[in-house]
């Protein structure tokens, strides 16, 4: 997410509607955390919550615990846990980020996926995915 004053991620439901305007929550199919106006952090929840963060996190690791119902963001600098939503998964589930608006000149740097050694953990062992 690097210096970007606007930008959304999260995780999708596959069949949430892609061609209207959209409302993040879980409700919807979406579990995100937001950042707007350069400092005010959100977890889209019903209502939206103010997510209180005493440092500007430059990378975002989403963490989807499908089996378990959690889906956590954590500051991938210094590993400190921002948020997790819980609930019950029944479809596939898929990135989400938004690199939103460029509000002007404001927010123009690109959101960026950095590579991360994917592990998926099965009956208490764990089990590598990928690079």
């Amino acid at each position: 997410v690097g210096n970007k004053a606007e930008w959304d991620v999260g995780v999708a439901k596959e069949s949430v509607n892609r061609k209207a305007e959209i409302t993040l929550n879980p409700d919807n199919g979406f579990w995100t955390m937001i950042l707007r106006n350069g400092n005010e952090y959100w977890a889209c929840e019903e209502p939206s919550k103010r997510l209180d963060l005493s440092v500007k996190p430059r990378k975002i690791r989403v963490c989807l615990d499908y089996e378990g119902g959690k889906v956590s963001f954590y500051n991938s600098d210094n590993k400190s846990h921002i948020y997790t939503f819980t609930g019950t998964f029944t479809e596939k589930l898929y990135p989400y980020f938004c690199p939103c608006n460029t509000d002007g000149g404001k927010n123009t740097e690109h959101l960026k996926i950095c590579p991360q050694i994917v592990t998926i953990q099965e009956d208490g062992g764990f089990i590598p995915a990928s690079k």
